[in-house]
């Protein structure tokens, strides 16, 4: 509720412009009750759940598969549950698409406008994006890992979000039309020639 509150804000009056006390208020919380559940400003719009959810998906995939292929297809089908079906092809058997996007898709967009837009969050996304790394390398190395694993799975895992970044910046330019899960897919395609759809 608090994120909601503060997205809003950041939209409509800028991301500057708008301070924490404001959110509060529009949130009906105290600034300390903000600070509790997000410890900076930056974090009101970073700030998801996504990681976990992807290192248990990660973990999850074939053994067998290369390290690519699990974090790729990992990446591909989080943002697929994330965002939703293509608003323009339904489902087999399923009525017509709805003609508004999800709002989780909504809100990725939104933050990715603002990252892209604001100087502070573009060097934060830094930050965030290496949680995420640090969330698929915990997934698949466990405990004790081997420093050679441990060396091609952060490859692997770095290089698989690099061609994600790629694809968000590329759906952020086109106004967020695209389907975005098959941009990662293409992007990841086009960075190991291979299909990730």
């Amino acid at each position: 509720m608090i994120q909601s509150h503060a997205m809003r804000l950041f939209i409509e009056h800028g991301y500057d412009e708008t301070t924490v006390n404001q959110v509060a208020k529009a949130a009906d919380v105290s600034p300390m009750t903000v600070y509790r559940h997000f410890p900076t400003k930056e974090d009101l719009v970073l700030y998801d759940q996504y990681d976990p959810l992807i290192a248990a998906r990660v973990a999850a995939r074939p053994a067998d598969e290369s390290l690519v292929r699990r974090i790729g297809m990992t990446l591909v089908e989080t943002t697929r549950s994330v965002v939703g079906p293509r608003d323009d092809v339904p489902a087999t058997g399923s009525a017509p698409p709805s003609p508004s996007p999800s709002p989780e898709r909504e809100l990725l967009y939104a933050r990715l406008r603002l990252m892209i837009d604001t100087p502070a969050l573009r060097a934060r996304h830094l930050d965030s994006q290496f949680a995420t790394q640090k969330a698929i390398g915990d997934a698949l190395l466990g405990d004790a890992p081997d420093p050679d694993l441990e060396f091609r799975v952060w490859v692997a895992a770095s290089t698989c979000l690099a061609a994600m970044h790629v694809a968000l910046m590329r759906w952020a330019q086109e106004d967020g039309r695209p389907d975005l899960p098959d941009l990662i897919a293409a992007a990841l395609a086009a960075a190991f020639d291979d299909d990730f759809s």
